[in-house]
């Protein structure tokens, strides 16, 4: 048996622990969203009478198809004005390197380490001075500004990768840069893309900090805000939570599980050389 060879039957039980790790938390919560309440057993146990009264608290109890609509809408508007705005602004960052363009995204870095709970009081403030709160606009303004760095950062990455030969090809065709975005560079984007929406969805969908405070109305729950409706100072209902929770990863993982491919490329491509 070759060193190749060994490394690689080495590598099985890493990975079948790394596995288990990550799958146990799953496993649990599958197991209290099918347990009745009465059931005290392990929770490393499946229940022998599986039960859907916990879903049917949930989205009686938690309303949580409302609050899945919700985090639907803005999850989905604040992800195509981030793909948007953020391609928009990394284009002229990354093919004009001046010092202004240098300060500016050294600026940009600088956001993306502010501690977005060290900002929450003015933030909160200017919102009720300006009517948004248990408002769309007003979650999807705040979940936008901090989101934003991001997806400029790793366009900014990417579109440096891109020949510059292209622009000026498009530029001899008689394009203008803002042609040649739309036409040259934008469907070159798509694995960045990929990136960006996974993880600026995944953010957005699973935002709670802001929610709580900007988003007051039992009306305009996001999900996180309903899973917490199944805990107080008095009682709680973990199996009807967890079958909430349960009910609010899938549209996460359904969609990572389309768009992992594109994903994995565009966290390679976007890469800091």
């Amino acid at each position: 048996m070759n060193k190749k060879t060994k490394m690689s039957l080495l590598r099985i039980p890493i990975l079948l622990v790394i596995f288990a790790v990550y799958f146990s938390p799953f496993y649990i919560l599958l197991n209290i969203s099918f347990k009745p309440v009465t059931d005290l057993s392990s929770r490393w146990k499946f229940p022998s009478a599986p039960t859907m009264e916990n879903f049917q608290a949930a989205v009686e109890q938690g309303d949580i198809l409302g609050a899945l609509m919700h985090s639907f809408v803005i999850m989905v508007v604040t992800v195509l004005l981030i793909v948007v705005v953020g391609s928009l602004a990394a284009y002229p960052l990354a093919r004009n390197r001046s010092r202004v363009n240098k300060v500016v995204k050294s600026f940009i870095l600088g956001i993306m380490m502010v501690p977005p709970l060290s900002i929450l009081v003015p933030l909160y403030s200017v919102l009720v001075d300006m009517g948004g709160i248990n408002e769309y606009w007003g979650i999807i303004l705040t979940l936008l500004t901090f989101e934003l760095p991001m997806a400029i950062f790793l366009y900014t990455n990417f579109i440096s990768s891109i020949p510059t030969a292209l622009d000026e090809a498009a530029a001899i065709d008689g394009c203008g840069p803002v042609r040649a975005f739309f036409y040259i560079i934008l469907p070159q984007l798509k694995s960045v893309t990929a990136s960006v929406v996974i993880l600026t969805g995944i953010h957005c969908w699973n935002d709670y900090q802001f929610s709580l405070y900007i988003l007051q109305s039992s009306k305009m729950r996001t999900v996180t805000l309903a899973i917490s409706s199944f805990f107080s100072q008095t009682t709680s209902n973990l199996n009807a939570a967890s079958a909430a929770a349960l009910l609010a990863i899938l549209p996460v993982v359904i969609c990572f599980l389309f768009l992992q491919k594109y994903f994995i490329k565009g966290m390679v491509d976007s890469a800091v050389k």
